[in-house]
């Protein structure tokens, strides 16, 4: 087991290390001298001259990459914003959690609803409520979030003023934001749901289990379930990958001071170093949530903990390494 996620965190530094090489790339090919948009457009060309040299863009491409590398992992220094002059890292703390907090409320809630519903329609195979949920699903994964966003806003707040048209700040607020970016997550996992627990409720040894004499609660949870769980694992690790994006047009909506709307007005004001900053950490995010994943996989499933075990169940191969050593000593 130590292996297998000894294995999966190394996998996961030369990943990070292509995203961040692509996207520091594509940031330096795009048009504009960051040096005459940090100074305005009424700067010398002295002025330009000197900010490039400080800004160190007066060395080669590789060399400006390492730097940049070097300061993110010895110090967590993405630079300064090109407009505010503000620490990217200290934006990243300021508004990026309310990011996090609205992606996973929303997976959290689309996986409440979309679990137990997809095991009952599944269960429940064509009938009345299979066809009203797997309807609902339909309409919940063809609808954008962000169109749900404004159908709730008006209807919740505008018309009816139920619920606070903005903010993030308290449960009432948190309310529209978090439903119209579940809404999809929820359809896709109870559709997930529903197709895995049809395939594994039709083996052989589901049908034993009953003979055997055991509740039918048993054998669905119990037994049915934890079988067909892989798959929803890997929508729900998707699923919060793809909501750390689609948050961003939602937090435009209701006005949440979240990182999503912060990266909206960096790309528009052309701020090169903090939409670096917000994409690689967006990346890394989303590669840790794949890692957990995969570990969760391990626990899961026996088979891959097998996988790992190798002689001495170690780490390392030390029954290999005691035997080199041997061969490699001189015989008295």
């Amino acid at each position: 087991m130590i292996r297998y996620i000894i294995r999966r965190v190394l996998f996961l530094i030369p990943t990070l290390l292509l995203v961040s090489f692509l996207v520091f790339a594509i940031i330096q090919a795009a048009p504009g001298d960051p040096a005459q948009l940090a100074l305005g457009e009424g700067a010398t060309a002295e002025a330009v001259e000197t900010k490039r040299q400080e800004l160190g863009l007066d060395q080669p491409f590789l060399i400006q990459y390492l730097n940049w590398l070097g300061n993110v992992i010895f110090r967590f220094d993405f630079g300064n914003s090109y407009r505010s002059n503000i620490s990217v890292a200290y934006q990243i703390q300021n508004y990026f959690p309310n990011t996090l907090k609205l992606s996973g409320m929303a997976v959290l809630l689309g996986v409440l609803i979309g679990v137990p519903i997809g095991i009952a329609a599944a269960v429940k195979q064509y009938s009345v409520f299979d066809n009203i949920v797997m309807s609902f699903a339909m309409i919940g994964m063809s609808m954008p979030a962000f169109v749900l966003a404004l159908v709730m806003l008006l209807l919740f707040s505008v018309t009816l003023r139920w619920l606070p048209p903005s903010g993030f700040s308290t449960f009432r607020q948190m309310i529209l934001p978090v439903v119209a970016l579940g809404m999809q997550p929820m359809a896709i996992c109870a559709r997930m749901t529903r197709s895995s627990m049809l395939e594994v409720i039709r083996q052989d040894y589901i049908r034993t289990i009953r003979a055997k004499g055991q509740t039918e609660l048993r054998v669905i949870v119990g037994h049915a379930f934890k079988n067909a769980v892989m798959p929803i694992l890997t929508t729900v690790g998707l699923q919060f990958g793809a909501l750390i994006g689609g948050a961003f047009v939602t937090e435009t909506i209701f006005l949440i001071p979240g990182f999503g709307r912060l990266l909206v007005t960096a790309v528009t004001n052309r701020d090169y170093p903090l939409v670096l900053g917000g994409v690689v950490c967006v990346a890394m995010t989303v590669a840790l949530t794949n890692l957990l994943i995969d570990i969760a996989y391990a626990f899961v499933d026996p088979r891959i903990r097998a996988e790992f075990k190798g002689a001495g169940g170690g780490v390392f191969p030390w029954q290999k390494l005691k035997k080199l050593v041997l061969a490699m000593t001189p015989e008295k």
